[in-house]
């Protein structure tokens, strides 16, 4: 039964080596492929569950994404964990966006909206999206994401899909080749792509619609018209990228619902070099506002930070390590250099941690 452990798997759990871990991991992996079918009671189905998201936030990312290749394809994989890794860094989740068929269009509608532009442009890739996923690739009009949705022939595309891609193809060149090999592009779109394009290319769009001379030289003088009495594309207006700290936050929220936001999590975020991760699950832990968090690593107040941790529950003895590195990644904010240090340990002596959240709200309102 998948309830039976090995007496080899009780010893890698019991064991604290990040290697060992990895063992553990791809170990419990390797009995849901033999045992994680369809058979597979509820009582196991939530020991499963358990043990997969326990384990995946105390490992390293390189782990994750071995774990992200092995288990993308499986119909077994826990939902919760799926969701997870499919919002975590690009090359873990690359895999999962690509092939899991726990993810509803629902979910990939979501990554478009939430994640960064890399996991857009691997939902835009991933084989048989429905026409709703298109529709949303299709309104955010990202120039990456629709290549990217040019390229896939599998792509469920309607007819009126198809001239909106055309009609951007007009401003983004990268569409026109493989708009022009699509199965789904029709003659009447071909004889409109054919006046924005190269000759190589309307060689390709005569040839394979056979187009006659008369027929083309009306596209062009059509298309030299709308050239005159159209006004020319103008670039989207420059945004506030926050496409990471909404896949980060997003992802504070999963790992929160599902239980598994501890501590010891906020420390691989700065190992891995995550910062505005860090402050979102700081922010959750301790029960206060993201927007205050930023302010307060971007002060000369470390001592904030301190108090954040104490409501995060945030061990004294790992803070100087912390603090650290926080301002390697952050340009050597929060400041204060070692006074400001000296000051925030002393808060972990002087500060009650029934009272670090009111002080933390009330210092930070000051900045």
């Amino acid at each position: 039964m998948l309830l039976d452990k090995s007496d080899d798997l009780i010893a890698l759990a019991k064991s604290r080596q990040p290697r060992d871990r990895e063992r553990l991991l791809m170990g419990v992996v390797a009995l849901c492929e033999r045992s994680g079918g369809p058979g597979v009671d509820e009582r196991a189905r939530t020991l499963i569950d358990q043990v997969f998201m326990a384990l995946v936030v105390q490992t390293e990312s390189d782990v994750r994404a071995k774990l992200a290749a092995r288990i993308a394809d499986a119909p077994w994989a826990p939902k919760a964990l799926i969701d997870i890794l499919a919002l975590d860094g690009i090359e873990i989740a690359r895999p999962i966006i690509a092939e899991s068929p726990l993810l509803a269009d629902t979910d990939l509608i979501r990554l478009m909206v939430e994640a960064t532009l890399e996991h857009q442009i691997e939902v835009a890739r991933r084989p048989n999206i429905d026409q709703n996923v298109v529709d949303a690739i299709l309104d955010r009009s990202d120039p990456a994401a629709l290549a990217a949705l040019a390229h896939n022939e599998t792509a469920r595309i309607a007819p009126e899909g198809m001239t909106r891609l055309v009609d951007s193809s007009r401003r983004l060149p990268a569409l026109r080749a493989p708009l022009s090999r699509h199965p789904k592009l029709t003659e009447a779109l071909g004889l409109r792509l054919y006046a924005w394009v190269g000759d190589a290319l309307r060689a390709a769009l005569a040839s394979r619609f056979q187009l006659d001379e008369k027929t083309l030289a009306a596209a062009i003088a059509q298309a030299v018209q709308d050239a005159k009495t159209q006004p020319p594309p103008q670039p989207a207006p420059a945004m506030i990228d926050t496409e990471q700290a909404a896949a980060q936050q997003s992802l504070v929220d999963k790992l929160d619902m599902a239980g598994q936001l501890k501590p010891g999590y906020l420390l691989r975020a700065l190992r891995e070099g995550k910062l505005s991760l860090f402050e979102a699950a700081l922010a959750r832990l301790g029960g206060l506002d993201a927007a205050d968090m930023r302010r307060a690593a971007n002060s000369d107040r470390p001592e904030l930070l301190a108090l954040a941790c104490i409501c995060a529950g945030v061990d004294r003895g790992v803070f100087s390590a912390l603090l650290s590195r926080v301002r390697e990644l952050n340009g050597e904010r929060p400041g204060g250099g070692a006074d400001g240090l000296a000051r925030a340990m002393a808060t972990f002596s002087l500060c009650p941690p029934e009272a670090a959240a009111e002080n933390f709200r009330r210092i930070v309102a000051t900045i």
